[in-house]
């Protein structure tokens, strides 16, 4: 690492500091993931060239699935065979938004089909790149349009939760500076890192994400391992996933989509409105408050939402279960909508190089 590069990752993490302090003083939830997500993002736009190795999102993935097994339990499980009808419609409705207007997009030639349509996914953001470069996609405008989906979800999830009276608290810094339990800690730091290993290894999509999220899953669901996290490590990973963001809006692609940047942001409005329209609909029909409604259907990605929705008090079971579910049928249908985009769409992406090239450090 030269001199140069090491300065602008200390500045970086100055900068980073500054704004997750700020956010989360004046009570904006998720604060240390949206304070070091748009410094990476100013950082880039002028030219940075900084990329994070890949191991560390990795470990911050890791360590997010266990935040997310954390939330969930036997209870939540008969939760959603009980409403299931409720599960499958909402989940159902916003697969189907988000598809329609990744086929607007397409249909317009705003982009070519099939990358249109995996920028429109709603999941994990790395996971919908990485699925989109193995389908032909262009992995650049893929990650463009996600990564400035998470930004716009996290940004109105998060006023919205302020704004609702939901936010984390004044005694924050203390909670973060509060001790851990040290064995639980190191069996579900453990959990994390053999969760992620096994994932790489047997090539899941997402898999340093889901398959610590699953073991974890496992292991608390049948009381053998409540997954406790020390907050420090906490905030490393939110940070960690906020510069994976930021960084990858960097010029060339920020370039690559100028033309099509306002009718993408069009699109995303949309999906966010559909999906606050949802959400009060879930929050007269079925008593879930706001936060927990919004959240439950937002179309950012199962990390940054899982993030937001530990920092505040929302129905944190509600929220993932329904996240979860919908990044499952993600996985299971996003392949037939991106087949059907590229035949459908084939004469709209003929003579686009396609961008197979992933950023450094996925």
């Amino acid at each position: 690492m030269s001199g140069r590069t090491a300065g602008l990752w200390l500045a970086l993490l100055a900068a980073s500091a500054a704004g997750a302090l700020l956010l989360e003083s004046i009570g904006l939830s998720a604060g240390l993931l949206l304070g070091p997500m748009l410094a990476a993002i100013a950082f880039s736009a002028r030219g940075a060239g900084l990329h994070l190795p890949r191991p560390f999102f990795v470990g911050a993935q890791a360590v997010i699935g266990c935040l997310i097994a954390g939330t969930l339990s036997i209870d939540t499980f008969a939760r959603v065979a009980a409403q299931w009808p409720l599960f499958l419609g909402v989940t159902a409705a916003t697969l189907g938004a988000s598809s329609a207007l990744g086929y607007l997009l397409s249909r317009w030639q705003v982009l070519p089909g099939n990358t249109a349509i995996w920028g429109s996914m709603p999941g994990a953001a790395s996971a919908m790149v990485v699925m989109a470069d193995a389908f032909g996609a262009d992995a650049r405008l893929v990650a463009f349009m996600t990564y400035t989906r998470v930004v716009c979800v996290a940004g109105v999830a998060s006023i919205l939760a302020a704004a609702l009276g939901a936010r984390r608290g004044d005694g924050w810094l203390e909670s973060m500076l509060a001790p851990s339990p040290l064995l639980p800690s190191l069996a579900t730091l453990a959990v994390a890192g053999i969760g992620a290993f096994a994932g790489l290894k047997l090539r899941v999509p997402a898999g340093a994400l889901l398959v610590p999220m699953a073991l974890g899953i496992l292991l608390h669901a049948i009381g053998v391992l409540r997954m406790t996290l020390p907050e420090p490590v906490l905030a490393a990973s939110y940070a960690l996933v906020g510069w994976r963001i930021g960084l990858a809006f960097t010029r060339e692609t920020l370039a690559l989509a100028a033309r099509a940047l306002p009718r993408i942001l069009l699109a995303i409005l949309a999906l966010i409105a559909f999906s606050a329209a949802l959400a009060f609909a879930l929050a007269e029909g079925a008593g879930i408050d706001p936060v927990s409604a919004y959240l439950a259907v937002s179309p950012g990605g199962l990390d940054s939402v899982a993030i937001i929705a530990t920092s505040v008090p929302v129905d944190q079971p509600f929220v993932m279960a329904m996240q979860a579910l919908r990044f499952l049928a993600v996985l299971v249908l996003g392949p037939t909508l991106a087949r059907f985009a590229a035949g459908r769409f084939a004469k709209s992406t003929a003579g686009v190089p396609p961008g197979r090239a992933l950023p450094p450090g996925e």
